[in-house]
């Protein structure tokens, strides 16, 4: 069993750089939301449909690139003991930068437009260039200790993965935009398989390792756990750029597969016996660990058993994958921290500022408990639509959209009461 963490508070970057971040991405998931419910539907509910492209886009890249980029310009000080020194001058752009990639590559999905690809490319390679650059700096400042935990090596290593993601990224906005000829589907392979399981997957797994305890009372994880994690994970997907036989990437697939399917099967576990079982946030985390547990189980079946399942599998295997891994497996938890990350930045920062002796409202009175639940019931529905979207699209399209979108804008409207109410506790501090 590992020890708790000790973490330093005193380096906190200003809420300014952390919220300017993380509030505007929920707002984004409302626009992802929308966007399913009313764009085009032709070729839905294929995974390369110009509108699942669009909204897969809007959603990573607008939602849950920010508010991952926000934590970590939170974790690598309050974690490593490393500030991110330039986090003040990118975190302003962060939001809105990761919007207007989001955006022009859905106006190329959509609309067909080279252009569109190559504005997404050059913006990206400016954010997500300067983002990678001001963590690398940080990451080389990082000294480990003789027994890293899982949060640490995360750190240390994620550099790596949100660079892959951007350049193969980068790589393939480029193709489309007629600047150069690749090998599409190699490219893509590597593309999805690092930014679902390297880079939001890992980073999931590594913040959660230290948040889960912390918030919702599990048990640590094991010794075991933190010296093979996240690394392990990594080279494997190191291996995709080898010249691979079809038969042994696909091996080597399966066995990230299973890996995958013990890790979310052993936090599952964890989860189950949580103290905090009556969190509304709770249940955010087991539906992760299950979604991640699906998909993984769904991936096999499609590797080794697709010619023998019925004709409609591959289309809808694939959109089952997709949903559970990014909706369940990344919205969720990304809902859960948010809905207790600020309320606690708000307490922290709140409790700095506030003289000895005066009392400073708990997370409770700044995010009610009840609100988060009735959030929680919301996104769970919607994921649960977007399972049965296959089944009849063209029904469903409109309903689901709209219904996620408003998990998403439920959230961030109460995040935005919990900021006013930062700003009342100042406002009322100061005019004492």
């Amino acid at each position: 069993m590992s020890a708790p963490k000790i973490l330093n508070y005193e380096l906190a970057p200003s809420p300014s750089t952390i919220f300017g971040c993380l509030l505007p991405a929920p707002w984004l998931g409302v626009a992802a939301g929308l966007l399913l419910a009313f764009g085009p539907s032709d070729g839905l509910p294929h995974r390369f449909a110009p509108l699942v492209l669009a909204v897969t886009h809007v959603l990573v890249l607008g939602m849950l690139a920010p508010i991952m980029i926000g934590a970590l310009f939170q974790l690598f000080p309050v974690v490593a003991g490393q500030v991110v020194r330039p986090a003040k001058w990118i975190a302003p752009f962060v939001a809105l930068g990761s919007s207007l990639i989001a955006a022009s590559l859905s106006v190329g999905f959509l609309l067909h437009m080279p252009s569109g690809f190559a504005v997404a490319a050059v913006l990206a390679c400016g954010l997500y260039g300067a983002v990678v650059l001001a963590l690398g700096n940080a990451v080389w400042s990082m000294v480990l200790p003789a027994i890293a935990d899982a949060t640490l090596k995360t750190l240390r290593g994620i550099v790596l993965a949100l660079f892959l993601v951007v350049a193969l990224g980068v790589i393939l906005a480029g193709a489309f935009a007629a600047w150069w000829q690749v090998d599409v589907v190699f490219i893509l392979r590597a593309h999805i398989a690092w930014g679902v399981v390297g880079w939001i997957g890992c980073l999931v797994l590594g913040i959660a390792s230290t948040v889960v305890p912390m918030f919702w009372q599990t048990s640590r994880p094991s010794g075991t756990w933190h010296r093979r994690l996240p690394w392990d994970v990594w080279l494997s997907l190191l291996l995709l750029f080898l010249p691979l036989s079809t038969s042994l990437s696909n091996l080597l697939m399966s066995a990230l597969a299973l890996l995958i399917l013990v890790l979310a099967s052993a936090a599952l576990r964890h989860l189950l016996y949580a103290k905090r079982r009556l969190d509304p946030a709770w249940s955010l985390w087991v539906v992760c660990a299950l979604s991640w547990s699906l998909a993984s189980v769904l991936f096999l079946l499609e590797c080794h058993l697709a010619h023998r399942l019925p004709w409609w599998w591959q289309t809808c295997a694939a959109w089952w994958m997709g949903v559970l891994c990014l909706v369940g497996g990344a919205v969720f938890p990304v809902n859960a921290m948010l809905g207790k990350i600020i309320p606690f930045l708000v307490f922290l920062h709140l409790r700095r500022q506030t003289p000895i002796g005066r009392r400073v409202p708990s997370m409770q009175v700044v995010l009610p408990p009840a609100r988060l639940r009735w959030q929680a019931r919301v996104v769970c529905a919607s994921l649960l639509g977007l399972l049965c979207f296959p089944l009849a699209p063209n029904t469903l399209q409109i309903p689901i959209g709209l219904l996620f979108a408003t998990s998403q804008a439920m959230l961030a409207i109460f995040l935005l009461l919990t900021l006013f109410r930062y700003r009342l506790e100042l406002r009322s501090l100061f005019a004492h």
